[in-house]
């Protein structure tokens, strides 16, 4: 799963508001830098200590998370030259399995079934299964779709589980029950892969210690909004330079739960699908790597997608990905750790896997924020040039050799409009930092939750909508939080002004744009959600006897 967002989060709009924060509070005061009456000489006290211990070892360790993007970019040139060259011709196709998990997809499961007819592979050599759990009339639509396509010849047939049990991963192992393909290609619902994918794919497989073979996605509403714009950067840094550096290098990387094939072998290997953690995808992928398979990934094949276009269904995306990918790391790396891979493998599957615990260390960082700004100031300058400016140099410009990479190596034209939207990037990634520290304090905690699926409208341009459509996630608590976050940060800013510590506005209002965008957005879509279930509830009821109906 991708782990872009909570990088930039960390490393970026973190560190800079603590450098700025300091900077305010050294603007406030001065005055007493410069008052003659100022010559006490600092003592630390137990108060002092008791605060910056572990002030800095959060610190530390946020900008060792930082340094890492670094050591990414790095490996991503370093090895460069070790990408999938063109696959040998192949003279004998083998058996595909096309398994197409859906949940509640009334909206694009037709799209998804039309884009798999479209496959140029011979159709003898096809099985395609809709593994569906849906529990609306998605079913209907379903069934309805693959009788239409069965009927022209397309070897398709529809799963239906009348339980989720094992959610995602488990209607994919249901589904291997009666997959005859020697290998599996799977795309999620809101996926349209091209005629050729397996025709591309495929040939890659005939190194017999090849695995798995991932794509990269690209978005086809990419420009929908501004909310889709910040997603297609993040995503875009995670496919380009995570997936890039680590396939360069030789680490272990994850399969992304669809636009992906993997050999049949591969997966009962690794002793199949298992759905103990929310990121079944990297679960299996790891423990397959350990087993000894090679994974690919083509960077050059690529997989148009469908982002999520409501906030809510963004932030449960983000959550579920940051929840079940610390999940896996309590589950994997103590395999990693006792196999007898490199070093270097090791270390990866570490940072990779472990980056979301920066959530929960940021929000404890910034509880101790104000009173440590006091305490560094009394300290004096000279710490912190020496101390406190390097860690945040160290996590702040990562930023600059991380997404501004992966836009100039897939736009290098256009690579620089990417500047416009950072400050947006940050604004958002800050919006959902306190709803994804809670994910993986629950999955620290071992707490369990159903697999929450991001829904899909069927928007592929600025004309379509999703307002009148059903499937919403519920916000919940958390956007009251985020909207009183964004006030408290809005009478910062005008604390701010008032103390004429105008360098730290601009940071501040990434706050309040944050919280207030994400907290608000989440609030007014569910609140037209609700809106349109009271309309369409009224308009199904029966007039009562003897009234005239409405």
């Amino acid at each position: 799963m991708p782990y872009g967002l909570e990088a930039l989060i960390v490393h970026v709009y973190f560190p800079i508001s603590v450098l700025a924060a300091h900077t305010a509070f050294i603007g406030q005061y001065w005055h007493k830098i410069t008052d003659k009456t100022f010559t006490g000489i600092y003592h630390a006290n137990f108060f002092d200590l008791a605060m910056m211990v572990p002030y800095f070892i959060v610190l530390l360790v946020l900008a060792v998370y930082g340094l890492h993007r670094y050591w990414l970019v790095y490996d991503y040139y370093a090895y460069a030259k070790n990408v999938p060259g063109p696959p040998p011709e192949v003279t004998s196709w083998p058996r595909v399995t096309i398994q197409l998990p859906i949940f509640n997809e009334r909206y694009v499961i037709e799209r998804l079934v039309e884009a798999i007819s479209r496959f140029d592979y011979p159709r003898e050599l096809l099985d395609v299964q809709v593994l569906d759990d849906s529990t609306d009339e998605t079913k209907q639509v379903g069934s309805s779709v693959v009788d239409h396509f069965a009927a022209q010849g397309l070897p398709i047939t529809f799963v239906h589980r009348d339980n989720r049990a094992g959610y995602k991963a488990g209607a994919l192992e249901n589904g291997l029950k009666t997959a005859r393909g020697e290998f599996i290609a799977i795309f999620d619902a809101d996926f349209i892969p091209d005629p050729d994918f397996l025709r591309r794919t495929i040939p890659y497989f005939q190194d017999p210690k090849i695995g798995m073979a991932q794509a990269r996605w690209t978005y086809l509403n990419r420009d929908y909004s501004l909310l889709t714009q910040v997603e297609t950067i993040l995503l875009d840094g995670h496919f380009v330079v995570e997936h890039g550096a680590r396939s360069r290098r030789g680490a272990f990387f994850n399969f992304n739960g669809t636009a992906g094939v993997w050999r049949r072998q591969a997966i009962d290997d690794a002793g199949g699908w298992q759905h103990d953690t929310l990121t079944e995808d990297t679960d299996l992928s790891y423990r397959a790597q350990l087993y000894g398979w090679k994974f690919l990934y083509l960077p050059d094949i690529e997989c148009v997608s469908e982002l999520p276009v409501d906030m809510n269904g963004f932030k449960a995306q983000q959550a579920r990905w940051a929840k079940g990918l610390m999940q896996t790391a309590k589950k994997i790396l103590p395999k990693v750790f006792a196999s007898d891979a490199p070093f270097f493998v090791k270390a990866e599957a570490f940072f990779h896997l472990t980056a979301n615990i920066s959530y929960p260390l940021m929000v404890l960082l910034s509880t101790m924020l104000l009173p440590a700004m006091i305490v560094r100031f009394y300290q004096g300058w000279v710490q912190m040039l020496v101390i406190d400016l390097p860690l945040f140099l160290a996590s702040t410009c990562s930023i600059s050799s991380f997404y501004l990479v992966a836009q100039r190596e897939i736009h290098p034209k256009t690579w620089w409009r990417t500047f416009l939207y950072m400050p947006f990037v940050m604004a958002t990634g800050i919006g959902i930092s306190v709803r994804n520290a809670q994910a993986v304090l629950e999955a620290i905690a071992g707490k369990k939750s159903e697999f929450t699926r991001t829904p899909k409208y069927k928007i592929e341009g600025k004309q379509d909508t999703f307002v009148s459509k059903k499937y919403r996630n519920k916000a919940g608590w958390m956007p009251y939080a985020e909207v009183v976050l964004g006030i408290y940060f809005a009478l910062t800013v005008v604390y701010a002004v008032v103390n004429e510590n105008y360098a730290t506005v601009p940071f501040l209002l990434l706050f309040v744009w944050g919280y207030l965008y994400t907290g608000f957005m989440s609030l007014g879509q569910s609140y037209f959600a609700r809106l349109r279930f009271d309309v369409n509830a009224s308009e199904m009821r029966p007039a009562a006897s003897g009234a005239p109906g409405f």
